[in-house]
């Protein structure tokens, strides 16, 4: 998926790819989309509830070679 940004998160593990997620979103505009790399398995989740915590939009996820990517949304608030 082809999304505005990107934010690179591999090698760091929970919490610090959702605060790094968090604060990278606060300077995105309302409806731009962020696309986060990371190989922690624990993002999948994380990131839902988070999306769903903020009012942000989860779009998906892919994974390849143990690398995973989710995308968001900002919401319009």
């Amino acid at each position: 998926m082809k999304t505005d940004h990107m934010l690179d998160t591999v090698g760091k593990f929970c919490p610090v790819p959702i605060i790094e997620t968090a604060n990278r979103m606060k300077e995105l505009k309302k409806g731009e989309t962020l696309t986060v790399l990371s190989d922690d398995e624990g993002i999948k989740s994380d990131m839902r509830n988070w999306c769903a915590m903020t009012g942000n939009d989860f779009l998906g996820e892919s994974e390849h070679d143990g690398e995973i990517e989710v995308y968001i949304r900002k919401a319009a608030e």
